[in-house]
């Protein structure tokens, strides 16, 4: 079972999901159901920010002083037992934007996939691993939202 934590730090994103719990109860349901993910007992946290907690975040710990649409922080534990695997913040704004010329919800997920693949391991520094990361951000999409 996959369990998110869900922090609301700017409330424009309850303009465009009413009841966040809800939102990835049905989507972590539908991803714990795609065969790579099956029996994986997992639990991380969303932080549903703006851009300019974005901007702190990104530079108080990538040292990059500029806004970003998401960020992963992996919890890297030695001790096997613990099942959290970490943190990802991400930026209503930055999403809303891109959702002009797509759909909100298929930016989001697309969003917070990219982030959660990266707490579990992926990553996208070189081709090949772009690659990998890519494939398996397209084929949860297509479970979540049936595209092509």
């Amino acid at each position: 079972m996959i369990k998110v934590n869900i922090i609301l730090d700017n409330y424009k994103w309850k303009n465009k999901i009413k009841n966040p719990n809800n939102y990835f109860k049905k989507k972590l349901n539908k991803l714990s159901k795609i065969s790579s993910f099956k029996k994986k007992k997992q639990e991380f946290s969303i932080l549903l920010t703006g851009n300019k907690k974005m901007k702190s975040l990104n530079l108080n710990f990538r040292k990059k002083n500029k806004i970003t649409d998401v960020l992963a922080f992996p919890y890297k534990n030695i001790v096997k037992k613990n099942d959290y695997i970490g943190d990802i913040a991400i930026s209503y704004e930055i999403i809303d934007k891109r959702s002009k010329y797509s759909n909100f919800f298929i930016e989001f997920d697309k969003t917070w996939i990219h982030g959660y693949l990266h707490l579990i391991g992926y990553n996208h520094k070189k081709l090949i691993e772009y690659k990998k990361m890519s494939k398996k951000e397209n084929l949860v999409l297509k479970h979540f939202h049936k595209i092509n």
